[in-house]
């Protein structure tokens, strides 16, 4: 997989299963940071890390992902079944239905164009299953930077709804629509 969302390289992402324990004190230094607040896990110790992403490892219908950015720890990404996780009777979900939530590692040194190739590869892994019609997002609605990103990269928002833990914006992409907004210069390229 390599990243070629904005029409330029920012380096190879890949994708490996998270694993809850060893990922653990890395996963706690990114969702405890200020710049993962939208995260609501800010407050959290090892161990409540540590058992979040086992409780997600032990459900089949929610999936953690450990990104690398040229072979280094990057970003996290977690893909879920909407039937059953996050947004049961908060919609009705539609065959092919994926939901999806990712978080780019805090760092001192962004690179240019860096989140927008993690969203487009994300994307790129999750209609790779020809069986995901849409991905399906509710970020927090006061989130105005990852709203942008989301429709930079096609997703449409069809409204607001009120989840235990916050208020949030249901967003939806569609293959079609995440193909269309791709920049003409990654479409073809293999992530």
């Amino acid at each position: 997989m390599s990243a070629a969302g904005t029409g330029h390289t920012v380096g190879a992402l890949s994708l490996r299963p998270l694993d809850p324990l060893e990922d653990a004190e890395l996963l706690h230094s990114w969702v405890t940071d200020p710049k993962a607040a939208f995260w609501m896990m800010q407050d959290a110790k090892l161990q409540d890390v540590e058992r979040e992403y086992m409780a997600i490892a032990a459900n089949e219908h929610h999936h953690a992902y450990l990104g690398l950015h040229d072979g280094r720890p990057a970003f996290l990404m977690e893909k879920y079944d909407p039937r059953y996780i996050e947004l049961v009777g908060l919609y009705e979900p539609e065959p092919g239905d994926v939901g999806m939530h990712f978080l780019v590692a805090p760092t001192d040194r962004p690179v240019h164009g860096f989140t927008r190739a993690v969203i487009t590869a994300v994307l790129d892994e999750l209609f790779a299953d020809p069986r995901t019609r849409r991905v399906v997002v509710e970020p927090d609605v006061t989130n105005k930077a990852v709203h942008a990103l989301n429709e930079a990269v096609g997703f449409v928002p069809e409204r607001e709804i009120e989840k235990p833990e916050k208020r949030a914006l249901l967003s939806f992409c569609t293959r079609e629509r995440f193909l269309n907004r791709r920049s003409p210069a990654s479409r073809g390229v293999s992530l």
